[in-house]
């Protein structure tokens, strides 16, 4: 029996994986510091998302496009009703940059999937304080570290999956 291949993984991947941890990491340290996702971290991930899909496509990366495009929209239409209803920022525009982010580099098919992942995982954590803590702990939750969970677990899978 031949030896196969165990990993077809490319030099790119390998580049373009480490600097999505580079950005990750920062952004989620930040985000739980400050509830906010900085301009400077989610930009640069967006246009990178882009170049990515660029070179892999060879021409206009337009699953990145329309992945950015609709991340953006989703986040801002849901953050702007909220603040509507209520009077005060529910979902900020950082996350809506973050989920832009996202769509650059997995693409409009991810984001269902690593919203519901993220929305998961934030409202079990959420769930655990307060059947734990009761009314002690903060109503305040950074969303940018499920978000950035679900964007790694989506691209690593991704990566594994198509190889």
């Amino acid at each position: 029996m031949p030896i196969q291949s165990v990993t077809s993984i490319t030099t790119l991947d390998l580049f373009a994986t480490a600097i999505l941890a580079g950005f990750l990491v920062p952004l989620v340290l930040i985000d739980l510091r400050d509830l906010r996702l900085p301009d400077r971290l989610t930009l640069p991930l967006i246009g990178i998302g882009l170049a990515l899909g660029a070179i892999r496509s060879g021409g206009w990366p337009v699953d990145g496009a329309v992945g950015a495009a609709l991340g953006y929209a989703a986040f801002w239409l849901i953050g702007e009703a909220f603040f509507r209803l209520r009077g005060v920022d529910g979902l900020g525009r950082g996350d809506a940059k973050f989920l832009a982010a996202a769509g650059a580099w997995l693409g409009p098919a991810a984001l269902p999937w690593l919203v519901l992942i993220a929305a998961a995982a934030g409202l079990t954590v959420v769930l655990a304080k307060s059947l734990t803590q009761g009314r002690k702990h903060s109503s305040a939750l950074a969303f940018g570290p499920w978000l950035a969970a679900a964007f790694w677990a989506i691209w690593l899978f991704g990566l594994v999956s198509a190889n």
